[in-house]
């Protein structure tokens, strides 16, 4: 589709899954916690269970890994009623702490791009999740040097984004968002009259699926990063 890009001056980036690799380590760290606790109940149901905890806890603990880890151990102790081992809690806990750890891995073709847009374009990161970790991942990205900014959201609704533009004043007009998430990058972008693209990656959290009938058709979707050059 046609998209007009001539009046952006900011552009925003997505962090996980954007610019980096993200919840592929969810998803396996995902498989582990269901190997740990197998002797209590089925694979569907410790999923079910940890999913329905971390949802449960955004509002308490927000995004991240911390997050993810502390879900973990609460839906441990719940599926197993309160019987799992300290041992078990223990490996739980060095699971998140390797997840922590884990080398940062970028996408393809992520720093080109940042490269030859920070030319033209002021570029700032908006990500959600725990500010520690991110500032982390980040630093060891080596990609710091071709942003302008860094935000991270407590979430990522039409509020936050607004109040965000506001505070570095830049108009919706002159802002493009990219990131691999209609439901936070692309859906709240829209409605408040900026510009977004998607990029997908392979994986999606549950949460961050949308229902296919809140899809629109004003914005681009590409196949991968690198893609974009060809429109600004």
């Amino acid at each position: 589709m046609e998209v007009d890009f001539s009046g952006i001056k900011v552009i925003g980036f997505d962090a996980d899954d954007t610019l980096w690799v993200n919840e592929t380590y969810f998803r396996e760290a995902e498989e582990e916690f269901t190997s740990l606790l197998e002797n209590y109940e089925t694979k569907n149901k410790i999923d079910q269970e940890l999913f329905r905890t971390e949802i449960d806890n955004l509002d308490l603990y927000g995004y991240g890994i911390k997050s993810f880890t502390l879900s973990m151990i609460e839906s441990a102790l719940d599926i197993s009623n309160n019987q799992v081992s300290q041992t078990t809690l223990s490996k739980i806990l060095n699971l998140g702490k390797r997840m922590i750890a884990h080398p940062v891995e970028l996408l393809d073709d992520v720093e080109e791009v940042l490269k030859q847009l920070s030319d033209k374009y002021r570029l700032i990161v908006l990500t959600k999740g725990d500010l520690l970790d991110q500032e982390r991942k980040l630093d060891r990205s080596g990609l710091s040097e071709y942003f302008h900014h860094v935000e991270v959201l407590s979430d990522k609704k039409e509020i936050n984004y607004k109040n965000l533009l506001d505070h570095l004043e830049i108009g919706v007009e002159e802002f493009l968002m990219i990131g691999n998430s209609l439901k936070s990058d692309v859906l709240p972008i829209l409605a408040i009259g900026a510009k977004a693209v998607h990029v997908p990656f392979h994986t999606t959290w549950a949460h961050e699926e949308v229902d296919p009938s809140s899809h629109t058709n004003d914005h681009l979707t590409l196949s991968g990063i690198k893609d974009i050059l060809k429109y600004l």
